[in-house]
């Protein structure tokens, strides 16, 4: 009876401590504080419900990013915060001071070329320009150039490049 015990106990310890090294690896995801407007609504996926998008920070990683809550209830996506977004080359968007909805049926490009130069609408080819079909989210830095457009295509998030 005495083992039987025992085990029991260290057992209880064994899952007492595997508890508060779970609790120690939990990520908090809080609202950004350092956003002025950390929070728009947009209808992302054109079913006339509109997603919130927020400005977050992991506190595990330090990070922000972006996280959106889709109108249905169903969905929730998470970008950066310490996770590369959209193959852009950055895991966090504390840089971004204009944070907005980019409307729907407005035309955007890339206007970046592979050189890293700015391009001007006459460079830009027709077939290469995208009109939102949705809603998307605009992101960029306020004091400099640099950003771009999140947005869904056949419910895949894409990139559209600005300065």
């Amino acid at each position: 009876m005495t083992l039987i015990s025992c085990k029991k106990e260290n057992d209880k310890q064994q899952n007492i401590e595997e508890t508060q090294i779970e609790k120690n690896n939990i990520d908090t995801i809080e609202i950004s504080k350092k956003h002025k407007i950390n929070k728009i609504t947009c209808d992302l996926d054109g079913d006339k419900r509109n997603e919130v998008v927020e400005i977050v920070r992991s506190t595990k990683s330090g990070k922000s990013g972006l996280r959106i809550v889709f109108g249905n209830g169903k969905r929730t996506d998470y970008f950066g915060m310490g996770n590369d977004i959209l193959k852009q080359g950055f895991d966090e968007i504390d840089w971004a001071g204009i944070f907005e909805k980019a409307p729907k049926n407005e035309i955007y490009w890339n206007n970046v070329n592979d050189e890293g130069e700015i391009v001007s609408e006459e460079e830009i080819k027709e077939s290469d320009k995208i009109k939102l079909l949705n809603d998307g989210i605009y992101i960029h830095a306020e004091e400099s150039c640099g950003g771009g457009i999140i947005y869904l295509k056949n419910g895949k998030y894409e990139w559209i490049q600005q300065e």
